[in-house]
């Protein structure tokens, strides 16, 4: 694992680290002191990106919000995405569609008792299916060559490809490597799926005869900004299809990803559990069948285990790298322009200094704590900081919470087959997003039937 390696790295050398990965200068900051420096005192130095050769086949060329390098284009996407995609009152307006799936996502985990829950697998299509009607106003449980297990496949491929390791991205020069491997026309195969998929969302939505929701989805916003004109960079509809190329795979798999990770430390944690559990059925009015959007504010423990579960495991140990637009000093070295520069989240979540007791599961430490995932306390950045951090995190944690306290609040949690919480395998993957190496699989009995028995 990359970060696994950079950690002992770091242990041995220091917070900061200067290597050279084939042609690229890289720097990998591990601490939260430098992370500040990175991401605040240099925010405006280390504000590019690198122009992985993955990302430039998967993402439009790079003209998405992620991937884009800083200039004029870039800025003029994120304050689309900020005030017309993720502002709090667009976020809002979609409270029926998370409910909806929430409440579609109860009914599978019911019908799996007394059997055995593939929960990585469901809360992957919960999330799916709620960035798909979020975007495109609908999901794809109609079958054909976009059904709901096909569009999944196709995620699963990016993130594949965007995580994996390619040698050409260390050497340029060398490029032509990666149709030596297969890596290219693997990549355009992937991107041509995907790209067919959304000519077919965007010429639906431009159906005048299309029937108008009450909500407007995300391709509905993005093109009605289009056709205003008042852009100083007008958007191509490649640039529509990267922007909400950005939603699925930000949104999906944080979400998923990070209810994976924290289901599985409540797992291992009983006590943590318990208390979660008694703070949702005791807030929530008796004879309620579900926890609703309006409950959330009541759950200040719920709150304290999701931000516990964000320090043990941020849903992308390594942030996304950032690129140098010109030099600059951190911790007294010279950082050259062109400089690729690494921040170990994962690393930075662990670190004594400013943990006590790292490596345990503890929400309390956060009860008398301000500090916050947001991206202005640099110890904890789940979500990255600065000009480059993540614009959909309310979106995000809306999603994991509302999820997590319904889960909560309507099954009781047993790991199958006798198994001992020292049993579960708390093993990482390998990939952009940092998943269990195998899926979660829990028994979930019905509140109402536990308590019965």
């Amino acid at each position: 694992m990359p970060h696994l390696a950079l950690r002992s790295l770091a242990q041995k050398y220091g917070p900061i680290l200067f290597l050279q990965l084939g042609e690229i200068p890289t720097v990998v900051v591990s601490s939260a002191r430098l992370a500040k420096e990175a991401l605040k005192t240099h925010d405006l130095a280390l504000s590019s990106r690198p122009q992985i050769f993955s990302a430039k086949h998967l993402f439009y060329n790079c003209t998405d919000v992620v991937f884009s390098p800083y200039g004029a284009y870039w800025r003029q996407i994120r304050k689309i995405c900020i005030l017309e995609l993720l502002s709090a009152k667009r976020v809002q307006s979609y409270s029926f569609v998370r409910e909806q799936e929430v409440a579609r996502l109860v009914r599978r985990v019911a019908e799996s008792y007394p059997g055995t829950t593939n929960l990585s697998k469901m809360l992957a299509l919960y999330s799916n299916d709620v960035l798909c009607r979020v975007a495109f106003g609908r999901d794809f449980s109609g079958g054909g060559e976009y059904d709901k297990h096909g569009f999944q496949k196709m995620l699963e491929e990016y993130q594949e490809l965007l995580g994996g390791f390619s040698l050409g991205d260390f050497f340029p020069s060398m490029e032509f490597i990666h149709s030596l491997t297969g890596m290219k026309s693997r990549l355009q195969r992937t991107f041509r799926s995907f790209n067919r998929l959304f000519d077919q969302m965007v010429t639906e939505h431009l159906n005048p005869m299309r029937e108008k929701e009450e909500h407007k989805d995300l391709v509905d916003v993005l093109l009605d900004v289009q056709k205003e004109g008042s852009l100083e960079m007008p958007l191509t509809m490649d640039n529509v299809k990267a922007i909400i190329l950005d939603m699925f795979l930000a949104g999906t798999d944080t979400s998923a990803v990070s209810l994976e990770w924290i289901m599985a430390e409540l797992m291992m944690n009983p006590k943590v559990m318990r208390k979660a559990q008694d703070e949702v059925r005791s807030v929530i009015s008796k004879g309620k069948e579900k926890v609703e959007e309006s409950d959330l504010p009541k759950l200040t423990y719920l709150k304290l285990v999701i931000k516990e579960g964000f320090r043990l495991h941020p849903p992308a140990p390594l942030l996304v790298p950032r690129e140098t637009t010109e030099r600059c000093e951190i911790e007294g070295y010279q950082i050259a322009a062109k400089t690729r520069v690494f921040v170990n989240a994962k690393l930075i979540g662990k670190d004594p200094k400013y943990w006590e007791d790292p490596n345990e599961f503890k929400p309390e430490r956060f009860m008398e704590s301000s500090v916050d995932y947001r991206g202005q306390h640099y110890e904890l950045l789940p979500f990255g900081g600065g000009r480059r951090g993540c614009p959909g995190i309310n979106f995000g944690v809306l999603l994991i919470e509302i999820v997590l306290a319904n889960l909560l609040y309507c099954f009781d949690w047993q790991l199958p087959n006798g198994m001992k919480t020292q049993d579960l395998d708390m093993e990482e993957a390998f990939g952009i997003s940092m998943h269990k190496k195998l899926p979660l699989c829990l028994v979930a009995t019905p509140f109402g039937i536990s308590m019965n028995d």
